[in-house]
């Protein structure tokens, strides 16, 4: 399920766990007391009670179904549902257990559980008790399904059979259900994030590797300081490009290795290359997508020097757009056809020589949406200019904190 159905199967059960709190509209509206007493009538009070409690149960179940997110999701569910007690369950055994009953209930409940992980289908039954004051006299449960199938149930306990209760129920996992689906779907991107980044470091060419070292070693004898500066460069270069954390940095981060293998590049190509770099300060503490910008000036390098005989000349702006900073990689190299640079983008090229390009305009329509890809002009003989917009403020979106430094 991809993210846009998961939205909006979200809204529907959002709707769908709203009707479950007009349905118990009476016994929600007394608890939720007279704080809520100047939001209107016992149904609109009811409401809101409902919004809110949904909302307090819904970032635990972001992270995925454990004990601990369990836990803290039951004490949000079981005021939503209004019931005696509510369980949580994996597929092997009790996660979450809110409210009376839970010594002597614990045991039985797995066995219900096992015919509905057989089934996937949900059922009312008559919780066998023989405790006198116990108030755990029946029992809805519903599955909680994922990507994988049924990952486990909810568990509603009530003083007696309910339809009101059993139609709630089951639209309260329903609810819970898509919680875990988007919990799966954040820990998917998480992944292609991470798989594309290392599809980036794969880019790093052996090649320029090689003639990095190359380059370092011919200073050696002639020039030692230099030699030295170049390695140090070389270092600082490569951890950067392999760190193992983090989806995001700062622009002066990215604008640093950038000016690192600009350097690296130099030594190797001499009075060939020409750089020019303007950058506005106030936008070197943007947010971006990490390895958003290097392989683009990369490939400027690679179309200006590689591919002609003559001087390229790379000009790298950044400025400041009032709620966007934006960049340019621009250079005069040997450009390319406006259709191809469209198909290497769309990904009907193969990616041989530019997975640098396609790879930075999906991660940014990724994090910022489709108005934030990559703007690139070119033009055989005609050099290219790639554009890069970022939000300078962005909800979700920040720099991850440092790695810890080990001693």
């Amino acid at each position: 399920m991809n993210g846009a159905l998961l939205a909006a199967a979200a809204v529907l059960l959002a709707a769908a766990v709203l009707t479950a709190g007009f349905a118990l509209g009476r016994l929600t509206a007394r608890r939720a007391g007279r704080d809520a007493a100047d939001l209107g009538t016992p149904v609109e009070r009811a409401t809101f009670h409902t919004l809110h409690t949904a909302s307090l149960a819904a970032p635990p179940l972001r992270a995925g179904l454990t004990e601990d997110t369990a836990r803290k999701a039951a004490r949000g569910l079981r005021p939503l549902l209004g019931t005696e007690a509510l369980c949580l369950t994996g597929r092997t055994g009790v996660l979450a257990w809110d409210g009376p009953g839970g010594d002597h209930h614990r045991a039985q409940v797995m066995e219900r559980v096992a015919e509905l992980l057989d089934s996937g289908r949900g059922q009312s039954v008559r919780a066998v008790c023989d405790e006198p004051g116990c108030p755990l006299r029946w029992a809805v449960i519903a599955p909680l399904t994922g990507e994988e199938g049924v990952l486990g149930a909810l568990v509603a306990y009530g003083s007696r059979e309910s339809a009101v209760l059993a139609r709630a129920a089951t639209e309260v996992a329903r609810w819970v259900s898509v919680q875990l689906e988007l919990a799966e779907l954040d820990r998917s991107r998480t992944r292609l994030i991470e798989a594309e980044i290392r599809a980036l470091r794969a880019q790093i060419s052996p090649h320029f590797i090689f003639n990095s070292l190359a380059a370092i070693a011919s200073f050696v004898r002639t020039d030692p300081g230099r030699a030295r500066e170049l390695l140090l460069e070389f270092a600082d270069f490569t951890r950067y490009s392999f760190r193992r954390h983090g989806e995001f940095t700062q622009l002066a981060d990215e604008l640093r290795s950038i000016e690192q293998y600009l350097a690296l590049a130099g030594a190797r190509f001499g009075d060939r290359l020409q750089v020019t770099l303007r950058v506005a300060p106030e936008v070197l503490p943007v947010t971006l997508p990490f390895l958003c910008l290097q392989p683009l000036v990369e490939n400027a390098v690679k179309h200006g020097l590689e591919d002609s005989r003559t001087t390229c000349r790379v000009v790298i702006t950044a400025e400041d757009a009032g709620a966007e900073a934006v960049v340019t990689i621009e250079d005069d190299g040997v450009g390319m056809e406006p259709d191809a640079l469209r198909a290497l983008l769309s990904g009907r090229r193969p990616a041989s020589s530019g997975i640098g390009l396609s790879n930075v305009d999906e991660r940014l329509r990724q994090v910022y949406g489709d108005d934030y890809g990559l703007v690139a002009e070119t033009g055989v003989g005609a050099g290219m200019k790639v554009t890069v917009r970022v939000p300078k403020y962005r909800a979700g979106v920040h720099r991850d904190p440092p790695a810890p430094v080990k001693e």
